[in-house]
């Protein structure tokens, strides 16, 4: 059992809605498995500003921070980390000599996963989305040297990431036209409960050695099932979440993640969903 007391430091998660968030499992199993006296929590929050505000005025050690704030507590913070300013988008508060420190590790969570099954540098990768996912992994994927192509539904929207991109954009409907590398849905497409749809049809995945989908519910996607069986290299959503975390663990804590502990709790929470 964990223990509380007066010298615990507090972490915890800002957003709304935050019930359903894993990262209190998985960073609380990261605490206990360290030994640090560190307890992690979500906090319902519907405004950004507030919310900074509280975990400066409650002395929060530091945050993770989820829809729909993160570009929203950027004004709010004493410092930002260049490669999130340059995304547009924070997802982890540290505090530092009395400050709050705006990082982004959603891309580094992106980069590690995708890095494990290909070489980054110079790879072709097809991104599916438009909104602050695509834009993170986007943007991480640029920083490790990748083409990126960019499809979205939305027109103008995926053109105008696109250009800060410096890739090109095709129309949703003909991203089953492309070839790459890797393939990586950064749409909430085939989430549950619609979890029997898929960004692109069956026929198209062979085109791409590697698929990767951010979505974690369910685990095993369409797009992944059908990306298994037509032979593809498959990334559930569960490794950008995983390392994404490990990042904002080693960053709070200078220590280095637990990593199968913390992929175990993300696990175990999920099945007992």
């Amino acid at each position: 059992m964990m223990k509380i007391s007066g010298t615990t430091e507090v972490y915890g998660i800002i957003g709304q809605p935050v019930r359903h968030s894993l990262s209190p499992a998985m960073h609380n199993a990261a605490f206990a498995a360290r030994g640090l006296d560190k307890v992690y929590v979500a906090f319902p929050a519907p405004d950004a500003a507030g919310a900074v505000a509280a975990i400066r005025s409650l002395g929060l050690a530091g945050a993770s921070v989820t829809i729909p704030h993160k570009q929203a507590v950027i004004p709010e913070l004493d410092r930002v980390d260049p490669v999130a300013a340059q995304i547009g988008a924070v997802n982890t508060i540290i505090r530092r000599d009395h400050e709050l420190h705006g990082i982004n590790t959603d891309w580094l969570g992106a980069n590690r996963a995708l890095s494990e099954a290909l070489e980054l540098k110079g790879a072709t990768v097809l991104i599916l989305g438009a909104g602050g996912s695509a834009r993170a992994i986007g943007f991480g994927l640029r920083q490790a040297g990748a083409e990126i192509i960019l499809a979205s539904r939305t027109p103008e929207k995926g053109r105008a990431l696109a250009q800060q991109l410096a890739c090109p954009w095709v129309p949703l409907a003909q991203a089953a036209e492309q070839r790459a590398a890797a393939l990586v849905n950064a749409t909430s497409v085939g989430m549950s409960p619609e979890s029997e749809v898929s960004p692109l049809p069956a026929a198209a995945l062979a085109a791409f050695p590697v698929v990767m989908d951010i979505v974690y519910a369910p685990l095993q996607t369409r797009l992944l099932r059908e990306a298994a069986a037509a032979g593809c290299h498959c990334i559930d959503g569960l490794a950008m979440l995983l390392y994404q975390g490990a990042a904002q663990f080693t960053l709070w804590t200078g220590q280095e993640a637990p990593l199968e502990i913390m992929r175990q709790s993300l696990l175990r929470e999920l099945q007992n969903r």
